[in-house]
C-alpha cells in the first residue's frame, strides 16, 4: 500500500514537472503556439508524458529510496543513543546557522537567472552546513557530554547543599565508569566479576582495544591467537550480559599507537577509572593521578585470611619445592606449603599453620602437620 502512495505522489510530481516545462517553452517561445487552445493541448501532452515517465521510473526510485532508509536504519541503531542525540543537535545547529547565511538570498529581488543561483546556493549551504554541524558533533561526542555533564553536577551540588557530587565525569553517586584494558579481557575473570553485581557504572571498551585483540586473534602464533580470541569471547559475553552497562567507544588517539598510551589519555579527559592487570600500566596511572583499579590485587584481597596457630583440613597434591614438602591449595587457589608432607600426596591430612608469607605472586601459607 505504501509503495501504491509513493509512486502516486512521484507521478503527480511528474504532472507538475511537465506543466512547468510547458509552461517554460511556451513564454520563451519555444513552442510557436498563437492559440489558447492548442497553449492548453501542449500542457496537457507534456503533462501526460511526464506523469506516464515518472509512474514508469517510480519502481526503481522507491527501491533506491527503500535501501538507502535500510542503511540509514542499519547506522542509526548501530550508534549509542547519546551519540544519536549530539549529532541531531549538531545537525539542527548547523540547519540554523545555514537559515542565517541563506537570508540574503532570499531578502534581495533578484534576477530570474540569479534566483535560480541563489536558490540552488541555498540548498548546498543547508546541506553542507547541516552534515558539517553533524559530523562535528559527532567527532566531538564525549567532550559535550562531558561538558553538560559537569554543568548538570554543578546543579546538583548546588541545590543539594552538603550532598557534594565528586568531581570528574562520573554519574551522580560518584561512581566512576571503567575503561578496560586488553589484559583485563584476555584474563577473562572480569566475567565472572561483572556478574557478581559489584561492578558499578559504565563499563567502556575502547575501540583501540578491540583492534589490539584482533591483532592478537590473527596473529600466526598459536598463544596469541587464543589470547585474542578469549579476549573477543570475553566482550561479546560482557555486551550480554544484564548485570552491567558495555558501551563500545569510537575514540581514538592518531599520535600514538601504544594502547597504553592511549588509556591514559582517555582516562585523564574524562576522569574514568582504568581496570588492568597490567603491572606497568598501574604503575604509569598512579603516577599521573589516575584511578586504578587492578583485578589481581582484588583477588588477593578477597583471600582467605588464617593467622599463625590455626588449624585447617586440606588435602596434599603434590611434592613442594624444598626436600619432604608438600603441596595444598585452599578454594581461592591460596596455596599451602605442608612441612613433611611429601609421603602424603592424595591424603587429607590436619595442619597448623607456621606463618603467611605475601609474595607479588600471592600469598603463601606455611604449614606443620598436627599428627606428627
Amino acid at each position: 500500500m505504501l509503495r501504491k502512495i509513493i509512486r502516486f505522489i512521484i507521478s503527480t510530481m511528474g504532472l507538475l514537472l511537465g506543466y512547468a516545462i510547458a509552461d517554460l517553452l511556451v513564454e520563451n517561445d519555444v513552442l510557436p503556439i498563437n492559440s489558447n487552445v492548442w497553449t492548453i493541448a501542449s500542457h496537457v501532452v507534456l503533462m501526460v508524458v511526464f506523469a506516464l515517465l515518472m509512474y514508469i521510473i517510480a519502481p526503481f526510485i522507491i527501491n533506491k529510496i527503500e535501501k538507502m532508509v535500510d542503511r540509514l536504519e542499519v547506522f542509526l541503531l548501530k550508534q549509542p543513543k547519546e551519540k544519536m542525540l549530539v549529532g541531531l543537535a549538531g545537525f539542527i545547529f548547523g540547519i540554523i546557522i545555514a537559515f542565517l547565511l541563506s537570508l540574503p538570498l532570499t531578502i534581495f529581488r533578484l534576477p530570474t537567472i540569479l534566483e535560480s543561483i541563489s536558490t540552488i546556493l541555498s540548498i548546498l549551504i543547508y546541506i553542507v552546513l547541516g552534515a558539517l554541524g553533524y559530523r562535528m558533533a559527532i567527532k566531538n561526542t564525549d567532550e559535550i557530554v562531558k561538558f553538560f555533564n559537569k554543568n548538570i553536577k554543578k546543579n546538583k551540588t548546588s541545590s543539594k547543599g552538603d550532598l557534594e557530587v565528586p568531581v570528574g565525569d562520573k554519574n551522580f553517586y560518584g561512581v566512576s565508569n571503567k575503561l578496560l584494558d586488553t589484559s583485563v579481557l584476555i584474563d577473562g575473570r572480569i566475567e565472572y566479576i561483572a556478574e557478581t553485581g559489584f561492578l558499578e557504572g559504565e563499563i567502556i571498551i575502547p575501540n583501540f582495544v578491540l583492534k589490539e585483540l584482533q591483532t592478537l586473534a590473527d596473529s600466526a602464533d598459536d598463544l596469541k591467537r587464543e589470547r585474542g580470541r578469549r579476549g573477543l569471547d570475553i566482550v561479546n559475553k560482557l555486551k550480554d550480559s544484564k548485570m552491567i552497562s558495555v558501551k563500545i567507544s569510537k575514540k581514538d588517539y592518531t599520535d600514538t599507537d601504544e594502547v597504553d598510551i592511549k588509556l591514559l589519555k582517555y582516562a585523564n579527559e574524562t576522569g574514568y577509572a582504568i581496570l588492568t592487570n597490567d603491572f606497568n600500566l598501574n604503575k604509569l596511572a598512579h603516577v599521573q593521578g589516575i584511578k586504578v583499579l587492578n583485578i589481581n590485587e582484588l583477588s588477593n584481597s578477597v583471600k582467605t585470611i588464617v593467622i599463625p596457630g590455626e588449624r585447617m583440613h586440606v588435602t596434599i597434591i603434590s611434592e613442594g619445592k624444598e626436600r619432604a614438602q608438600g603441596l595444598a591449595y585452599l578454594e581461592d587457589g591460596t596455596m599451602i606449603v605442608v612441612e613433611d608432607g611429601k609421603n602424603l600426596i592424595g591424603q587429607d591430612v590436619e595442619v597448623m599453620v607456621n606463618k603467611v608469607l605475601q609474595t607479588s605472586a600471592g600469598k603463601m601459607i606455611f604449614t606443620k602437620l598436627t599428627n606428627v
